[in-house]
């Protein structure tokens, strides 16, 4: 298959999966400054960028997090690091999956994993997945605690915001038009800050 094909196939495949919405300006310097180009990452790497793009087509790494203005396909610079911690690609998701107890959400994960949308992640990994969902968890249940609104409670909520905008990037405009609303930081950092400011 030539190799313009592929870029064109995953251009198509990310779509599928988030959508036909257009990149502002602004959404284009925020990808820059946090994400990398795949083909900049594999020249830096020492891989090819045509291969690459077929593992993800072949749901073996993840699709990329942006597509920016000028179809650069945005990736996290550490894109492979998951794979080289497994032992290749073909041990990823057995690997990935195998850190959660029961085997279907460890499915589920992986399925998100490989959609390119763990963009609300600095660093995408089993771990800080488990722990954002933890934290949002716990954050969205501290409003029915029977202690709100002490200074012990007041603590203990602004400690867990704190350790999720640790693990969380700003997201951009674009962010809130893919996933339909305002994203985890709107929900569980920004707007339990300005409810709950701390004393």
């Amino acid at each position: 298959m030539p190799r313009t094909d592929l870029k064109q196939q995953l251009v198509e495949r990310f779509h599928e999966v988030n959508g036909d919405h257009p990149m502002t300006d602004a959404d284009d310097a925020y990808v820059s400054a946090q994400f990398v180009a795949l083909e900049e990452l594999c020249v830096v790497q020492g891989r090819e960028a045509y291969a690459v793009r077929r593992l993800m087509l072949e749901r073996r790494l993840p699709l990329p997090g942006y597509l920016r203005s000028d179809d650069a396909e945005m990736v996290p610079a550490d894109l492979f690091a998951l794979a080289d911690k497994a032992g290749g690609t073909d041990r990823l998701e057995a690997w990935f999956t195998a850190h959660w107890a029961d085997p279907a959400t460890g499915q589920a994960e992986w399925k998100a994993y490989l959609s390119g949308q763990y963009v609300c992640l600095h660093s995408v990994t089993p771990a800080t997945i488990q722990r954002k969902e933890y934290l949002t968890a716990a954050i969205g249940a501290a409003a029915n605690e029977p202690d709100t609104a002490s200074a012990q409670w007041s603590e203990r909520l602004h400690a867990l915001i704190d350790e999720l905008d640790a693990l969380e990037p700003a997201f951009t405009a674009y962010d809130r038009l893919r996933f339909g609303g305002p994203t985890s930081r709107d929900t569980c950092i920004d707007a339990m800050r300005a409810r709950y400011p701390r004393p």
